[in-house]
């Protein structure tokens, strides 16, 4: 579980990325679960972004991505959600206390 400071920190390492996945009509699916699990263990933090076209609440994706790579849910906001994970291997970011 991340505390305030921490989720501050990292929205603010997140500002400036670019989201990498989108999510649009068919919704989260096993295979962009497991790429994004993938991704997390490489970068630690991601954007991915909610296409207007998606059937489900944007909420409730961000519950399906946690559950599925056991991330920490950083922020949605708009259309986007962040969330982090620490790496096993490649670990680059490192939390304020």
């Amino acid at each position: 579980m991340l505390t305030g400071k921490q989720k501050r920190f990292l929205r603010a390492k997140a500002h400036h990325e670019k989201p990498l996945f989108q999510i649009g009509k068919g919704g989260v699916n096993e295979n962009l679960t497991k790429q994004l699990d993938d991704l997390l263990e490489k970068r630690e933090l991601i954007k991915v972004a909610v296409l207007q076209n998606c059937l489900e609440e944007k909420d409730d994706i961000a519950a399906q991505l946690v559950d599925g790579t056991d991330a920490c849910l950083v922020q949605i906001i708009g259309n986007t959600i962040v969330l982090y994970r620490e790496s096993v291997e490649n670990k680059t970011i490192t939390l304020p206390n």
